[in-house]
């Protein structure tokens, strides 16, 4: 028997009527500047998973990284919901959310230098709270703040003077009018290059402030090559993180000496908003062995739980809950921690775990390149809820749904509290690519920028009749 007309489009009408719930913004990675990648107003339900409809946008190149977005902003003479990413090769666009339609880009002046090189990003743009900029990072060690209306660039600023060393891995974050990027060094950690945090005034593009990991006695950007040390690379998946109360920065270091006066590799550093102090920090009772057998500490970011409480995982498969005042001051803090527990898998973590709260309750996700799992926070410990075998990118909670990009391919979705498999959307593999899920829709890039390819595809899912 056919459906009738009438109930078709009742059907559509029901499906997209949580599209126009709410207008909002997603104006950097994870969200908000303590990257937590939770959305409790997605504009997606289970039951209407089946019947996305996906578009795949074919792209300059190729976003290992994250989207960002913002809603009805005016582009050219048109108002538009927006996608921005930035590629591999520094290449920044603007596409319309609906149609996939390319609005603006921006070509770095040295894209034809390095397209196709090992000098790469991995990089996510941020949004300036004014909605009338971005500010993107490129290859060759540059910011640059990028006009919203059409692409053109307002300044453009250095942060390092060995971009052939030193990568920009992570997304930028910007806060209380100032842009806050960091370093890292390209796979194989040929020195020399050391891990930085960058503050740049957001409406001049000043370099304000340079915190180096290792010389940390030193200020400002260094020739890498006149650091005795090298490497202590900042490359988790979220970067510099947060405190959105005081301002706070939070970092994780990898593979680097660590001395507890100078030298800070293989730790966690809490800084003040300026970056002109250190507030807090940790490194591992084992911290040299780390170093000896490439076992970052940093390969993720920390994670902010709330209060007193954060969460550092590494690559030697452990996640680490530390305790804000245990850690506090410029006096080396060594084995501080309040308890030890297995990644999902117990391998590398390359990924940043998302922090949902609701219900008062405080939950994490993680994903390895063996599985996924879930922990509440209980009584100041983390209580692992659920597992599996299926790996992921870093995991994005919204509206009770938890989604997790499998790097071999497909997006798998669960219900975040059961961990029980509702759906897996067809796509194709990646590498540190990550979903953004709002206004009904779920934006995801694809491929791998250590493939050195200049086109890409962003995935873009929506209910019949969304945007």
């Amino acid at each position: 028997m056919r459906t009738p007309a009438w109930v078709t489009l009742l059907i559509t009408a029901l499906l997209c009527m949580a599209v126009t719930v709410s207008a909002q913004d997603w104006p950097q990675f994870g969200g908000n500047v303590a990257s937590t990648s939770a959305n409790p107003a997605a504009g997606i339900t289970a039951a209407q998973l089946q019947h996305l409809q996906r578009r795949q946008v074919p792209l300059d190149g190729t976003v290992d990284a994250s989207a960002i977005y913002l809603h009805d902003v005016s582009i050219g003479s048109t108002r538009h919901d927006a996608i921005f990413v930035t590629t591999s090769y520094g290449k920044t666009l603007a596409l319309d959310a609906g149609s996939g339609d390319i609005l603006w880009d921006y070509t770095p002046d040295s894209y034809r230098q390095l397209a196709g090189t090992r000098q790469i990003t991995n990089s996510t743009p941020v949004a300036d709270p004014d909605r009338q900029f971005i500010y993107a990072a490129a290859p060759d060690g540059t910011i640059q703040k990028l006009a919203l209306s059409d692409g053109h660039r307002v300044w453009r600023t250095s942060i390092t003077r060995l971009p052939q060393r030193e990568k920009m891995d992570s997304p930028l974050k910007f806060f209380r009018g100032h842009v806050i990027a960091v370093t890292a060094g390209y796979v194989g950690d040929q020195p020399p290059y050391q891990g930085h945090v960058a503050i740049l005034d957001g409406k001049t593009g000043k370099l304000l402030r340079v915190w180096n990991s290792l010389c940390s006695d030193r200020s400002g950007l260094l020739h890498p090559d006149s650091c005795a040390q090298s490497d202590s690379a900042i490359w988790g998946r979220a970067g510099a993180v947060i405190d959105p109360a005081s301002g706070d920065i939070f970092v994780a270091t990898g593979n680097g000496d660590w001395n507890g006066t100078t030298n800070w590799g293989d730790a966690v550093i809490q800084l003040d908003a300026g970056a002109t102090k250190m507030l807090g920090n940790y490194t591992p009772v084992d911290t040299e062995a780390l170093n000896a057998d490439d076992r970052d500490l940093g390969s993720s970011s920390p994670v902010l739980l709330g209060g007193d409480l954060i969460a550092q995982g590494g690559k030697d498969g452990k996640i680490r809950l530390l305790s804000r005042q245990a850690i506090a001051g410029t006096a080396p803090h060594q084995d501080h921690e309040l308890q030890l527990v297995a990644t999902p898998r117990g391998t590398d973590l390359f990924t940043q775990p998302a922090v949902w709260k609701h219900d008062g309750q405080t939950w994490m996700f993680g994903a390895d390149n063996g599985g996924t799992a879930a922990w509440e926070l209980e009584q100041g410990k983390l209580r692992q809820k659920w597992k599996n075998r299926s790996s992921g990118t870093s995991p994005f909670e919204a509206g009770g749904l938890l989604f997790v990009y499998a790097r071999p391919g497909g997006l798998n979705v669960y219900e975040a509290a059961s961990g029980k498999l509702v759906a897996t959307l067809p796509c194709g593999p990646g590498h540190w690519n990550s979903p953004i899920v709002l206004q009904g829709e779920i934006i995801l890039p694809e491929g791998n920028a250590n493939d050195h390819a200049t086109r890409g595809v962003l995935d873009i899912w929506s209910l019949p009749g969304g945007p």
